[in-house]
Formats: C-alpha cells, sequence, structure tokens
C-alpha cells in the first residue's frame, strides 16, 4: 500500500505519534535489515548468539561459584542462577549499544527524507530479541538437561519481558539523542555496559546484597528485571520494594528518553 505523506509547516510536531504508525512498514524493513546484516560476513555467523552468552555464563560460573564460593538453593544448580540472569541483561546491553550507534549509522537515510526518527533506534532495539530467542532456547534445553521444573510464576515472564525492553528503550533514546551531538558517548557506552554487568545481579543472587543497600541497589533499573526473571523461572524470592523502585526509575527512563529525543530530533540532520 502506497503512503502519500505532505511535508508542511508544524506537520510532523501535530502526527508524529500518527506517523510512527503510518512508517511502520519502514519499521519492519529497518528490523528485517539490521538481523540480516548482524552476524554477516562472521565465520560461525549466528552461532554467535549461543557461544557468547555461554561462554560468559561460564566464566561467571567458576568466578562466584567455585572461586567466591557463592551458591545457589539446592533446587538448581548455579549456572542456571547466571544464565536466568545473563539472559535480560544480554538483551539490555545489546539493545543499548545497537541503538545508540543507529543514528550515527543512518546518516544517510536521516538527512535525505522525513519520517519519525524514532523508528531507527526503535527497530535496533526489536532485532536484539533475535538473540533473545535464541538464548532462550538454550535456557529451556539447560533447564531440561539438569531437570529443573518451572516455577509457577512463570507465566508472567512476558511482563518482565516487556519491562527489559522498556528500560533499554527508554535509556537508548537518552544516549541516542546525546551521541549524535556529542561523539564521546561512543566511547561511554562500551564502558558503561562493562561495568553494569558487575553491578547487575547476573553472576548472583542480588540477595547477598545487605538488607539496608538493598532498596539503594534498586535504582539500577535491571536489578527489578533479572530479579523478575529469576522469580518467574526458577521461583526465586521477588523483593517488592526493589521491584517496585526499578519501575519507577524505568518509568522515569522512558519519559526522559521520548521527550529528550523529541526535542532534539529536529537538529538531528544538522548534527549529523
Amino acid at each position: 500500500m502506497s503512503v502519500k505523506v505532505i511535508i508542511e509547516p508544524g506537520r510532523a510536531e501535530k502526527n508524529y505519534w500518527r506517523d510512527l504508525w503510518v512508517f511502520r512498514e519502514l519499521f519492519y524493513i529497518l528490523s528485517w535489515r539490521d538481523i540480516k546484516v548482524r552476524y554477516k560476513q562472521t565465520v560461525i555467523g549466528a552461532a554467535w548468539s549461543i557461544l557468547r552468552p555461554l561462554l560468559t555464563t561460564l566464566i561467571f560460573t567458576v568466578v562466584f561459584n567455585k572461586v567466591a564460593k557463592l551458591g545457589a538453593p539446592p533446587q538448581y544448580p548455579y549456572i542456571i542462577l547466571v544464565f536466568t540472569g545473563m539472559l535480560p541483561w544480554n538483551f539490555f546491553s545489546t539493545a543499548l549499544s545497537e541503538a545508540s550507534n543507529s543514528l550515527i549509522g543512518n546518516t544517510n537515510l536521516i538527512s535525505k527524507v522525513y519520517f519519525p526518527r524514532m523508528i531507527i533506534p526503535a527497530s535496533s532495539i526489536i532485532t536484539s530479541l533475535v538473540d533473545f530467542a535464541v538464548s532462550f532456547g538454550i535456557l529451556v534445553v539447560m533447564m531440561i538437561y539438569y531437570q529443573v521444573i518451572p516455577s509457577g510464576n512463570v507465566w508472567m515472564l512476558p511482563f518482565f519481558i516487556v519491562l527489559s525492553l522498556l528500560a533499554s528503550l527508554g535509556i537508548g533514546l537518552y544516549i541516542t539523542a546525546l551521541n549524535v551531538k556529542y561523539r564521546d558517548f561512543r566511547y561511554i557506552i562500551p564502558f558503561v555496559v562493562q561495568i553494569g554487568l558487575y553491578v547487575t545481579p547476573v553472576g548472583f543472587s542480588s540477595s547477598i546484597v545487605p538488607e539496608k543497600w538493598r532498596i539503594w541497589y534498586s535504582i539500577n533499573p535491571m536489578v527489578g528485571v533479572v530479579d523478575g526473571f529469576r522469580w518467574c523461572i526458577i521461583g526465586d524470592p521477588l523483593y517488592i520494594p526493589g521491584f517496585i523502585l526499578s519501575i519507577s526509575v524505568t518509568a522515569f527512563f522512558l519519559v526522559l528518553g521520548i521527550w529528550y529525543f523529541r526535542k532534539t530530533e529536529k537538529s538531528f540532520a544538522d548534527n549529523i
């Protein structure tokens, strides 16, 4: 179906959210393009989406379980604890990294035609769901191998997947807009992602954090997401005050990200 868009003064402001729907086909095309080129010209291709979380999980299991002697409840092995934390973290970190560079990587598109620019970082985040789906399949195989029965809360898992997506979208939009003007962020983001891996309860359970610090620890929005994944999949207790705080911080960054992206969007073509 062909779509005719008439460019007139103030139109983009009035019809922005409607245009997001009108240009949905462009969203599908960019998402599919990103999926196809993600592992293009790599030797092992899509197998990277399996190897990366597996190798990181094995390293974390050795470091935190064998060296640091952090144990897991007797009903499941430590590697399952790590992998259930690795799933949402990998999705968040990959989505954030891809989104932060998405506008810079589509300079020609942005400078030549009109469309809501939010489509570009949003499509790059959606493609990270492919890696997530592959990693989730690995978790299912691991749970069958170790004979771990899923928790009765597993029906809530889609909620936490959406929460993880919103956390990456909010922070991703904010960082993406900043990266257009200040290219320092292309160096800052990998550093933040690396540090974030160790301050998020991926290699350990957040229950080991002292009670008096746990609410402050939950300011990291991925703490609530990771805890929620474990609550859904292996039945770990969910720290409700921290979970509510993580949701609040996610909502704050989502509003901030959309607001700042919309505020600076008109100058993207000039700054790029």
